[in-house]
């Protein structure tokens, strides 16, 4: 039970909101629905649910408390990365087995991304290109073993190992000691795919409802979602809600910490965009509370970063941001800033994204930790398969032990952040 009822927020004021193609307009719901399955949330991983069950065939509605792509999804820094924040602690649960379902899923949500792309006509400035850079001399050696665990499994053919001297021809920027360039991974405009993704779900008949905060679930044989002036019944639910979900805090409390990010974009850069990241990829550092910047469509720099786990806002989001862009980038220090944003991610302690269920047919999850692009698409796949009855997959995620702080969430950011400030100033001191 949601105790009280939020009112419903537009699109916050991102370089994405006022690049989008073209803004969603879906009902408010109102009267009694009965359908096959019943998503909450209306980012990627609820959107990629719905659109995947209609693929199928399943009659599917899908609830949003505000717009499509409100949440992360519509406003992180764009960044289409393979693989599953966590990793490490998955394998170590799970030994090989884990190791080879993780190779499997790896690239996946990239693929259906761009199969999506493709299908359905999406207009999301979908390109690919990734580094991944060192900020010191050791962290190359993590940047070697990744690139060696992608020979051994057939996936180092589209990567290239850079060392300092031959990363100053990809990025002018003398910050880092080498990168990793990843050819499968890449960037896109996130709004507009979470969006080209609702379009087209609703295209094969799901019902998408925005503006209308779930108030309740009622759990039983076949689970009532309720809101302010409107039902629907379904034989499933999903919950799909994020780092914003408040639905069954009883049951999911201590799991999921929201973590704010922020993210500037500067006015256009015409050819000093193509001087500065002259193969137009996207970038994320290596430390542990890093920073992620690439370019626009129309040659901005979108340079995001320095998550703040205790939640407290910046008063000036670009004040906080231009000084480490300009560090890195001393060409850009006179830029104007046309754009400044925040948001939150979904943080699981041990980073492992929490899929499973509530009751044999109310599912759930959330907290991707940063990698929501692509494993929302995952998770929703996953998710799907097993509401088809495929349950391989969804099984190994559900017995994942995952650590949980028993307190509020407020408290619980508080503690994460203090843990979280250690490796903050390990960062700052190297």
């Amino acid at each position: 039970m949601l105790n009280r009822t939020p009112e419903p927020e537009g699109h916050c004021a991102s370089y994405y909101a006022a690049t989008v193609n073209s803004e969603s307009n879906y009902p408010t719901l109102e009267g009694d629905h009965s359908v096959d399955v019943c998503v909450v949330g209306g980012g990627f991983s609820g959107v990629s649910c719905a659109l995947t069950l209609a693929e199928r065939g399943f009659k599917v509605a899908l609830v949003e408390a505000n717009k499509i792509g409100w949440g992360a999804s519509g406003r992180n820094g764009g960044q289409l990365i393979g693989g599953m924040s966590g990793s490490p602690e998955f394998r170590r649960q799970f030994g090989e087995d884990g190791e080879k379902l993780l190779w499997s899923i790896h690239y996946r949500g990239n693929e259906i991304v761009e199969e999506r792309v493709a299908k359905y006509g999406i207009d999301c400035d979908l390109k690919r290109g990734w580094i991944s850079v060192a900020n010191k001399p050791s962290h190359m050696k993590h940047i070697e073993d990744d690139f060696k665990a992608h020979e051994k499994h057939g996936l180092g053919s589209d990567m290239e190992l850079l060392d300092r001297e031959a990363l100053s021809k990809v990025l002018a920027t003398d910050a880092y000691h080498g990168g990793l360039v990843y050819g499968r991974n890449g960037h896109l405009h996130p709004l507009n795919l979470c969006i080209g993704e609702a379009n087209a779900a609703s295209n094969l008949g799901v019902a998408i409802f925005e503006g209308s905060p779930v108030t309740a679930i009622e759990h039983g044989e076949k689970p009532v979602v309720s809101t302010a002036r409107g039902r629907v019944t379904a034989d499933t639910v999903i919950l799909a809600g994020g780092a914003y979900h408040l639905l069954s805090q009883d049951r999911l409390n201590g799991l999921l910490f929201p973590t704010g990010s922020y993210i500037v974009a500067t006015e256009p850069l015409g050819e000093l965009a193509d001087e500065i990241n002259p193969r137009d990829l996207a970038v994320c550092d290596t430390n542990l509370i890093l920073d992620y910047y690439r370019l626009s469509a129309d040659k901005r720099m979108l340079y995001g970063g320095r998550c703040n786990y205790s939640n407290r806002e910046p008063r000036d989001i670009a004040g906080s941001i231009r000084p480490r862009m300009a560090q890195v980038f001393p060409q850009l220090s006179g830029k104007k800033i046309d754009y400044a944003w925040g948001g939150k991610i979904g943080i699981i302690i041990n980073r492992v994204p929490a899929i499973g269920r509530l009751e044999p047919n109310v599912f759930y999850l959330q907290g991707y930790s940063g990698h929501g692009v692509n494993f929302a698409h995952v998770a929703s796949e996953i998710v799907a398969d097993a509401v088809a009855g495929t349950m391989e997959r969804f099984d190994v995620f559900e017995r994942v032990k995952h650590v949980r702080i028993p307190t509020t969430r407020w408290l619980g950011n508080q503690l994460l952040a203090l843990g979280m400030s250690y490796y903050r100033l390990r960062d700052l001191m190297s």
